[in-house]
């Protein structure tokens, strides 16, 4: 596409950031009649069996395979390859474990593990299958405005795009953020994770765990095939110290510090590193602008719902458009971006406030309350009407 830069498209919404919740915001917006522009700055490997697992995986919940599939992606996601998980268990002393399990609440899996890409992919897929909805990329953003009928966003090649609803779908350094001046609250945890996929001698399981330690969590979650991801949380400065290991001297490491449960027939095929922020943006819109996803929230990890809480914002902000679209209401204004914010933000503070809790509650030593959060996770275990809803939120539902 060519255009000089005085030329103006017109399009109902331009979503920056075409990742796994720009786009299922894309296809959603397209769904109901909009004409949607998606900006996005990397195109993702094409997919197939022969590739490595990647290091970036997510639990996906039954509520965002809902929503996947109301989307059109999970039969494509189907076509591709994820891990199936019945199954959660957590505990710090063997004993004291809580368990969670499908046939709890009559369901047939938890959930699935899936790498982030394969997700994206997915959604990628069914772009084609709209006329109103344009994928432009490789590109990114030079500049945003105020125009007269929203906002105007000007790309790298001269592009103009207007819009009256501009969605930052762009993560955690959301450039829309910025622009609009919302702010942030948050801090760093002390700690780093590390990613580690390893090959192990048998299948994978249907049970993804989680052990607390002094140091910080250990957990697995299984992959397709003879494989799983470790995530391994301590201090930032080991962390950095254990990704200087060779694979060999690392797989010693897990060996050592990894509870016995995990097979110890495996191999390191992969790791990576990144710190633990907390971030949550003081608003969720501004004039004809609203942030979803990382641009609005990065949690803690500890409970992998980071990429949940991500799609439960797409849902929100597709329900309330479809609504004022029904009514023949403004679907841009601050009354519609009002009532998505009112849908999402305490709920999404609510989940990040949990997760600080479980990692302030289990990173201290005190041995009464050692003894209290133990004493507390064997009580969670047993069979009630508490354990489920606990169960059927985890799951989105």
């Amino acid at each position: 596409m060519s255009q000089s830069q005085t030329e103006i498209t017109t399009m109902d919404v331009v979503i920056l950031g075409g990742g796994m919740i720009g786009a299922a915001t894309a296809i959603g917006l397209a769904q109901l009649g909009l004409s949607v522009t998606v900006i996005e700055a990397f195109r993702p490997e094409t997919y197939s069996s022969e590739q490595a697992i990647d290091l970036r995986v997510s639990a996906v919940s039954v509520a965002t395979e809902t929503l996947l599939d109301r989307l059109g992606a999970l039969e494509s996601l189907a076509q591709m390859r994820r891990a199936p998980y019945l199954g959660l268990e957590t505990w710090e002393i063997e004993g004291c474990i809580t368990r969670f399990h499908a046939d709890c609440v009559g369901a047939s899996h938890l959930g699935h593990i899936v790498e982030n890409r394969l997700i994206q992919l997915a959604l990628w897929e069914q772009f084609e299958s709209f006329d109103n909805l344009e994928l432009v990329c490789p590109r990114s953003v030079d500049s945003f405005s105020r125009s007269k009928h929203g906002v105007c966003v000007t790309l790298d090649d001269g592009l103009r795009l207007e819009t009256k609803l501009l969605v930052g779908a762009d993560g955690a350094n959301s450039q829309v953020r910025t622009w609009a001046g919302i702010g942030l609250t948050g801090w760093d945890y002390a700690q780093s994770a590390m990613l580690i996929n390893i090959e192990t001698a048998t299948a994978q399981q249907d049970v993804t765990w989680q052990q607390f330690t002094p140091q910080g969590p250990r957990s697995l979650l299984p992959l397709p095939g003879n494989n799983a991801s470790l995530v391994w949380y301590d201090d930032a400065s080991r962390i950095a110290q254990l990704s200087q290991l060779s694979n060999t001297a690392l797989a010693q490491q897990i060996k050592m510090h990894f509870p016995e449960r995990l097979d110890r027939q495996f191999k390191v095929l992969n790791k990576g590193s990144f710190k633990l922020t907390r971030r949550h943006a003081q608003s969720y819109f501004a004039d004809n602008l609203v942030i979803l996803g990382d641009a609005a929230h990065t949690i803690n990890p500890l409970a992998g719902q980071g990429v949940n809480i991500g799609f439960k914002d797409v849902d929100a902000l597709i329900s309330v458009i479809s609504d004022k679209l029904s009514r023949q209401e403004s679907w841009w204004g601050t009354t519609a971006l009002s009532e998505y914010q009112s849908r999402r933000y305490r709920d999404n503070q609510l989940m990040m406030s949990a997760m600080d809790l479980f990692y302030a509650g289990f990173s201290n030593e005190l041995l009464p309350l050692k003894v209290l959060r133990n004493a507390a996770l064997k009580l969670a275990d047993i069979d009630s009407p508490i354990k489920k809803q606990v169960l059927k939120y985890a799951m989105g539902l």
